[in-house]
């Protein structure tokens, strides 16, 4: 029932793989040079932002648990 032989049945899903792969890359839009470099900083600000308020945060637990345990 529609078996096939060998090289025939290994060669045609790779071609579909790399034709579906051709079709998707086709569909992405790449972001401007402006785009690009306005989320870039507000992700290095939202980054050093969250580093902050972890380290306050952990300063403040290790002042917390170092006046309970004297």
């Amino acid at each position: 029932m529609g078996e096939t032989t060998g090289k025939v049945a290994e060669k045609a899903p790779k071609k579909s793989w790399f034709k579906g792969i051709k079709s998707e890359f086709k569909k992405i839009v790449w972001p401007d040079k402006e785009t690009l470099s306005k989320q870039t900083i507000a992700v290095v600000i939202v980054t050093i932002l969250l580093g902050a308020i972890i380290f306050l945060l952990d300063y403040v637990i290790d002042l917390g648990i170092s006046f309970i345990l004297g």
